[in-house]
């Protein structure tokens, strides 16, 4: 995911991309441009989209899949279904890392006690204000100091924290509370730690320390609430007038598997539940920070937390670094994941990872390679080594078999400097642990790529359209990673639609993880008060938290991937014809100068011309957003230097025709953009001449605002002041483009996939025959599944799981978190053959179990 200008955008293309200029940054080969400023689409799917290829059907056929156990098919990836944790929308501070007190260091602002209050009760009188003086240690810049005038009446003064958005506490449960305090000469006395009640009239809890030193010392108590309360504060006060200091005021409830500083237990075993095989951490742009100086340094995320000074996330707030790499290897081992670490390459993402970021020059490199192999040490070295040594005395001595590394987060947006980069940090750590596997950001990085990373951010349709991608994939190049991927439009905050694109494409990755060694979608988490990306897996507040229907996807198939592919294959289903290609014309500019003239749409038979426009004079034709468009010696002229500037005309049930122009280039960095089969302004086509900064050519489809591209790209670059005849016709499903009477693109794009999608597997384990089915239609498929070749006779028993909702649009909520969730139920009379009806808008898991 990139961020960009305060915008999250959207990463679009064939391949993923993301809008550079007319042409994106190539993703891993594809192209596109232009997606939407926007992280988050909450529209319905676009009725206009769907027509755009539409298919009409003429019968239909029951469906089948036939599955043949006695040739079983490649091995399944161990590692295929993994999880990807960045700290983006508080999903650390604030969310899995269990800490309920925020800015619990008093760093989070200059001067300021961002979230705590002063706090007095009686008559009580005083002040709190940051300080910069004898401060604990160097980690740390700033403490608070409390100073109380008055105590009069049984008055209190002090500070008070309501965590989180909110700080919950239940009834019984046990919190510890740990903090660092010092008294000034003034003051000679004890304080109070207390939970208290939004008004602060009744106390759930309370405990008194010593009386405090004059140096820094830690307090460790813990507070046992006599009342549930979602709205508590946590105050911590003195009745004795003077000035004391505080630092690191920490409150922790009761951990996941126990850990020590570790992590919010709903939180995280929803994660568990998911069986990741791996976890990808800390990032994402996280790792990279908007400058080398917020980019995360690992070495600053272990021991001792008030030793970790913490810094500014990326994503628009301070992170504590309490959850740190020690952390994040910990819960890999604790869930039985591999860890695989993702480290900077000394580039920074800034407000627009294209352009202004910031590097660590090349020449002085080796800082950062060193931090890596570091990294290495730091989780696999022997207890001699230093990092080693470091990790024995953290808790752990024995290694944690830190077995994959990535080199950068998305820097193949930068790839004259990746392509110099990454050779140097796989030699270095080839050189010295060869077992590690290294993960580039790009197939094409300078060095040997043994596996590649590809983001994915797309309409559902985009996903299920997209379930074949890999079938064809050349075997002989390098492995896949695909580390983030999510449906973003048309995904409300987590909807159905959202969910069975994912899963649709997910059959796909798994029939193909020959290839596709890992999968991770991303984001995972997002606590309800910060949502920067949209939509995530896991949504939560300080109290509660559900699952999206895209999470219990996750969970579903990682939960129920078998060993060894079961070849399958699906007949029946509606007999249909693809409906043509439609809709009217357009033309555009991106950061470029054009004059178009003598703009000519007549049919495929040449009877009938649909728009004929020689701008002698303004016909009124037509409609513009954005730039400065004027007709003026007859020619259309655009003269905006701005971005994605478009005019278009005509009808959106236009098909079979033919589009003439001559265009010229007069300024700018790119080319022309010749759009078809325009909808709206989020659905059509344009045929993309001297995009990617004037470099190439590639036909764009543009479904509810995300591009993908469709065939082939090729070099182009479009001449200043040259004068070029362009014809785009369109012939039921066929696109073809010439320029200068040179066919450059012939293009015949399928119809959509769907709605039925498969992938089976055997279990070793337990011998189940494992058969996952996404219905994506709004109607029951009665599907008649055929098994043969079995090593022993299937039970007549069976259970099934589903996951359905009413609508696409459904979603669940903090008020109905599991509205949508899955249901396991006992079916019989299955056996090698059966019939069984999947539910509208579906995902269907069986496990078929052999007699015993």
């Amino acid at each position: 995911m990139v961020a960009n200008n305060g915008k999250w955008l959207k990463v679009s293309g064939a391949i993923a991309t993301v809008a550079l200029g007319a042409g994106l940054a190539i993703y891993y080969g594809g192209s596109g441009n232009n997606a939407k400023d926007e992280a988050a689409s909450t529209s319905q799917p676009d009725q206009a989209a769907e027509q755009q290829t539409a298919a009409v059907e003429t019968a239909s056929e029951p469906y089948k899949l036939t599955l043949d156990e006695s040739k079983p098919g490649i091995a399944i990836s161990p590692t295929l279904y993994g999880a990807f944790f960045e700290d983006i929308n508080h999903a650390g501070d604030g969310g899995l890392y269990a800490e309920m007190l925020m800015n619990r260091s008093f760093e989070n602002a200059d001067l300021s006690a961002e979230s705590w209050l002063l706090y007095t009760s009686g008559d009580g009188e005083g002040s709190i204000e940051i300080t910069k003086d004898n401060l604990l240690n160097k980690a740390q810049k700033q403490a608070l100091a409390v100073k109380v005038d008055s105590t009069a009446h049984n008055g209190w003064v002090g500070a008070t924290n309501g965590g989180f958005w909110g700080l919950s506490v239940t009834k019984g449960k046990s919190y510890k509370v740990s903090f660092y305090a010092k008294a000034s000469s003034d003051f000679n006395g004890k304080l109070r730690v207390s939970l208290e009640d939004a008004g602060h009239t009744v106390t759930y809890a309370e405990q008194t320390t010593e009386a405090l030193s004059n140096d820094w010392k830690l307090y460790t108590l813990t507070l046992t609430p006599d009342t549930d309360d979602t709205g508590a504060y946590f105050v911590i006060s003195a009745n004795t007038t003077g000035t004391f200091a505080l630092d690191v005021v920490s409150m922790f409830p009761d951990t996941w598997n126990n850990r020590e500083n570790g992590m919010r237990a709903d939180l995280a075993q929803m994660v568990a539940d998911m069986k990741p095989s791996f976890l990808r951490f800390p990032g994402g742009c996280f790792i990279e920070g908007a400058t080398q100086e917020d980019a995360y340094y690992w070495k600053e995320t272990i021991g001792p937390v008030e030793e970790r000074p913490g810094h500014n996330n990326l994503w628009g707030y301070r992170t504590t670094d309490g959850l740190g790499f020690h952390e994040f290897l910990q819960w890999s081992e604790d869930m039985g994941a591999e860890p695989l670490y993702v480290t900077n390459v000394g580039i920074s993402h800034d407000g627009n990872p294209y352009t202004d970021y910031s590097t660590t020059p090349i020449d002085e490199l080796g800082v950062w390679i060193q931090d890596a192999l570091d990294a290495i040490e730091y989780a696999n070295g022997p207890v001699t080594s230093k990092w080693g040594a470091e990790r024995a005395k953290n808790g752990h001595p024995e290694p944690f078999n830190l077995k994959y590394i990535e080199v950068g987060n998305e820097n193949n947006f930068q790839m004259s400097e990746y392509v110099q980069r990454y050779p140097l940090f796989y030699k270095a750590i080839k050189e010295k642990y060869p077992e590690i596997t290294v993960i580039s950001n790009a197939d094409n990085a300078g060095e040997k790529v043994e596996m590649v990373d590809e983001h994915y951010y797309f309409a559902p349709q985009w996903f299920m359209n997209n379930a074949d991608k890999y079938d064809s994939y050349d075997r002989s190049g390098p492995d896949i990673y695909v580390g983030e991927y999510a449906v973003t439009i048309d995904a409300g905050t987590g909807n159905m639609a959202a969910a069975l694109g994912e899963a649709a494409f997910m059959t796909g990755m798994e029939r193909n993880s020959d290839i596709v060694k890992m999968a991770s979608y991303a984001p995972l988490f997002v606590n309800v008060n910060d949502r920067k990306w949209n939509p995530d897996a896991i949504v939560f507040d300080h109290a509660t938290s559900y699952g999206t229907p895209s999470y219990y996807v996750q969970m579903l198939f990682g939960q129920n991937k078998g060993d060894t592919l079961i070849p399958g294959t699906l007949t029946g289903g509606p007999k249909a014809e693809p409906a043509p290609i439609s809709g009217g014309v357009g033309v555009g500019t991106w950061a470029t100068q054009v004059e178009y003239d003598d703009i000519k749409v007549t049919s495929a038979d040449g009877k009938n011309v649909l728009l004929e426009d020689s701008f002698n004079q303004d016909s009124g034709a037509w409609q513009t957003m954005n730039g400065d468009w004027a007709v003026q010696d007859g020619s259309y002229v655009q003269s905006s230097d701005q971005t994605d500037v478009r005019a278009t005309a005509g009808d959106v049930d236009w098909s079979n025709y033919t589009m003439t122009t001559r265009a010229r280039k007069t300024g700018g960095a790119e080319g022309m953009l010749i759009m078809f089969a325009v909808k709206d302004s989020d659905n059509y086509y344009w045929w993309n001449l001297g995009g990617w900064g004037n470099t190439k050519s590639a036909i764009e489809k543009s479904e509810s605002g995300s591009k993908s591209q469709l065939g082939e790209e090729w070099p182009l670059r479009i001449n200043d002041g040259q004068w070029y005849n362009i014809r785009v016709e369109v012939s039921g499903r066929t696109i073809r483009c010439y320029l200068d009477d040179q066919l450059i693109h012939e293009v015949t794009e399928e119809p959509d996939a769907g709605p039925i999608f498969h992938v089976s597997g055997i279990d070793k384990e337990t011998g189940d025959t494992i058969i996952k089915l996404v219905n994506t239609s709004e109607k029951q498929q009665t599907m008649h599944i055929d098994i043969a070749g079995t090593q022993s006779p299937i039970a007549d028993t069976a259970d099934v799981t589903t996951l359905k909702a009413d609508s696409l649009d459904a979603e669940n909520s903090l008020m109905e978190p599991t509205l949508i969730a899955p249901v396991t139920s006992v079916l019989s009379n299955v056996g090698e053959s059966f019939d069984y009806a999947l539910e509208p808008y579906s995902i269907t898991v069986f496990r078929l179990h052999p007699k015993k």
